[in-house]
């Protein structure tokens, strides 16, 4: 198993790998296609085994109105028949090591048990547009006590409601 960075001949690869884990949804497939298609700034990781994408893992930036404040983390996937192996597990700590991550706040929604485990703590503040009072919405390194609502590249929305 190799962790690289995301290049593009294995976009077509992370991308079958996103339909396949979140079927029947096309949410995450779509957005990944739209954040490619926009260049928004990604940082993205892969597991590989023999040349197969079998693990991802993006980040995009997160903001307070026009400014950067941190990155959001997900999505994330595992090929469905290698899920509970340790191997989101493992991309996840590797991601989480990189520079440009280890540097920044980061934002994640999704299971607060799991990701408690990572070191993310629960977060109240800033406010998450999709998760209403906060309950499952959790953040990494988040220092600042400045009420907003955290803002997603555009595509997240725009996929979202159509």
């Amino acid at each position: 198993m190799k962790i690289r960075q995301l290049t593009p001949e294995y976009y077509s690869k992370a991308a079958s790998l996103l339909d396949r884990t979140f079927a029947p949804s096309k949410y995450e497939v779509q957005l990944f296609d739209k954040l490619h298609e926009h260049n928004r700034t990604l940082h993205e990781w892969v597991c590989l085994v023999r040349d197969s994408v079998v693990a991802y893992i993006g980040f995009t930036n997160a903001y307070n109105g026009k400014k950067i404040v941190g990155l959001h983390l997900g999505p994330i996937a595992v090929q469905p028949q290698m899920q509970r192996q340790g191997i989101g597990s493992e991309l996840l700590r590797f991601a989480l090591r990189q520079e440009v991550i280890r540097e920044s706040t980061i934002f994640v929604l999704g299971d607060v048990k799991l990701y408690q485990k990572f070191g993310f703590e629960p977060c109240t503040i800033p406010r998450c547009p999709l998760d209403k009072g906060n309950r499952i919405f959790l953040s990494m390194r988040n220092e600042g006590n400045e009420e907003y609502t955290v803002g997603y590249e555009k595509e997240f929305t725009a996929i979202a409601t159509g």
